[in-house]
């Protein structure tokens, strides 16, 4: 598979939340940075927060994923992030796939 045709993270983005909330966890889109709509400025989550998070149903423990294509790289506020938590009892991970994240959660 060449670059032109290698899957676009938002579509592994929509895989993964699709499975994971049918295999027993609740997670979301995330949105981090801000933007404007119209004369408004919406300020979301800090830069480098992970693109889907949420909490396994079996015992609340939290889900941070950032998602990547085949050849996609953490940015510098991304690794930071990761760094940030990594010490926390939470479920994170890089994804590239729905298995991946399976992965991920069934830590």
């Amino acid at each position: 598979m060449n670059l032109s045709e290698e899957q676009r993270e938002s579509d592994i983005q929509a895989d993964i939340i699709k499975t994971l909330n049918h295999l027993g966890c609740h997670v979301w889109r995330t949105n981090a940075g801000s933007f404007s709509k119209g004369n408004r400025h919406i300020a979301g989550l800090p830069a480098g927060y992970p693109d889907i998070s949420g909490h396994r149903d079996s015992d609340g423990k939290a889900i941070y994923i950032e998602v990547k294509n085949k050849t996609g790289k953490l940015r510098k506020v991304q690794e930071q992030f990761a760094l940030r938590i990594k010490d926390n009892d939470v479920l994170y991970g890089v994804a590239r796939s729905v298995e991946d994240a399976i992965k991920i959660v069934r830590r």
